[in-house]
């Protein structure tokens, strides 16, 4: 069955979480011998990159939900590389409401991966899609599967398969030296704390909650390090100023050395108010962080509490503050808890566990139509 090809529709034009597991499952298919084709918008930076590794890529521009145009050109390009069997993975939102009827009589398995974790509206479209349209659905946490089922998607179609990281993407083997490096590049005093955060600075990151958490007492050797860009970037600068946060706050914008700052960092945040899974977080176990987190969504599922790290509920400030200030005093509570990081991921989180999961959901969906 491998050298079956598996058409990966990505709607997006930029590069994040979702496209980094669409590569992490890529790279892990191409080794068990599928033949992979990348279905992206021409100049995307998943194109560009997917080129680079020497995937093959099918440019086609996809412009919003409704672009009748990009149909057309999906199912053109379905019918030209498919030949009436394979597989078509749509990745996105958009993509799957486009790719899934351009797909429609082919004769392909067709899978969807939901990543958001918010309601899926009940309703005629939706059970159009889930019913019809698609074979498979694909859940990236138990909570957004819920969320899926609670929309009447029938529950034989659907899988829970974790995102994933790859651990050597997060860890150094001269960490320590790493370590003192970054630290001096980022001014950290000896005594310091580095809580480090690395998200897409949007409301739903909830960055704002930690900067008010920093004011409390028992928080004041922490130092916040925030890597990352987005619309929220000049409010949340703002707000570290007006709370007198000072030196205490460093704005790093977007930046490509996750692993050197993991290095660096003391332990590492995600309060966000809504989280699908928080593969940030996950990276943050796998280089052996201690987590702060937000009980919410996957990271609820994906963070064991007093095991990998400590929650907070959404929003609450007091919370956070004494989570930090905890972290800040108990003898060994970081150290414990970044320990168990790495069993955490071997465990569920492994990008082995998750391409081997998509292969065998492949054949089973194959095997299924042959047999029909």
């Amino acid at each position: 069955m491998p050298a079956t090809p598996i058409l990966h529709v990505d709607a997006e034009s930029g590069f994040s979480g979702g496209e980094v597991q669409v590569f992490h499952l890529m790279r892990g298919l191409r080794a068990r011998g599928w033949a992979n084709v990348l279905v992206a918008p021409p100049g995307s930076a998943a194109a560009e990159r997917a080129l680079a590794e020497g995937f093959d890529v099918e440019p086609c521009a996809m412009r919003s939900n409704l672009d009748l145009g990009a149909v057309v050109r999906l199912r053109g390009i379905f019918k030209r590389r498919l030949a009436g069997a394979g597989v078509v993975h749509l990745h996105t939102g958009r993509a799957t409401s486009l790719g899934s009827k351009a797909a429609l009589g082919l004769g392909a398995a067709v899978v969807t991966t939901r990543r958001m974790d918010r309601r899926v509206r009940r309703g005629q479209g939706t059970r159009l899609l889930y019913r019809r349209l698609v074979d498979a659905a694909v859940a990236i946490s138990g909570p957004v599967g819920q969320q899926l089922l609670a929309a009447g998607v029938p529950g034989h179609k659907l899988s829970v398969i974790h995102s994933s990281i790859d651990p050597a993407d997060v860890t150094l083997p001269d960490a320590a030296l790493v370590r003192e490096r970054m630290r001096a590049e980022l001014r950290l005093a000896g005594g310091e704390r580095a809580l480090l955060v690395m998200a897409r600075l949007d409301k739903r990151k909830a960055v704002d909650v930690l900067l008010r958490a920093l004011t409390l007492r028992g928080a004041e050797r922490w130092r916040l390090v925030v890597a990352g860009e987005g619309p929220e970037r000049e409010a949340l600068v703002s707000l570290a100023a007006e709370l007198g946060l000072g030196e205490r706050v460093a704005f790093l914008g977007q930046r490509t050395d996750k692993a050197e700052l993991l290095a660096a960092a003391d332990a590492f945040a995600l309060v966000s108010h809504q989280e699908g899974l928080g593969v940030a977080a996950l990276e943050a176990m796998g280089a052996g962080k201690a987590v702060v987190a937000s009980r919410v969504g996957g990271l609820a599922e994906a963070v064991v509490d007093e095991v990998t790290g400590l929650f907070v509920e959404p929003g609450d400030v007091e919370g956070l503050g004494a989570v930090l200030a905890r972290l800040g005093s108990e003898p060994g509570l970081l150290e414990r808890l970044g320990a168990a990081g790495p069993a955490r991921i071997a465990e569920a989180y492994h990008v082995d566990g998750m391409v081997a999961a998509y292969d065998a959901l492949y054949r089973r969906l194959l095997t299924a139509r042959t047999a029909g």
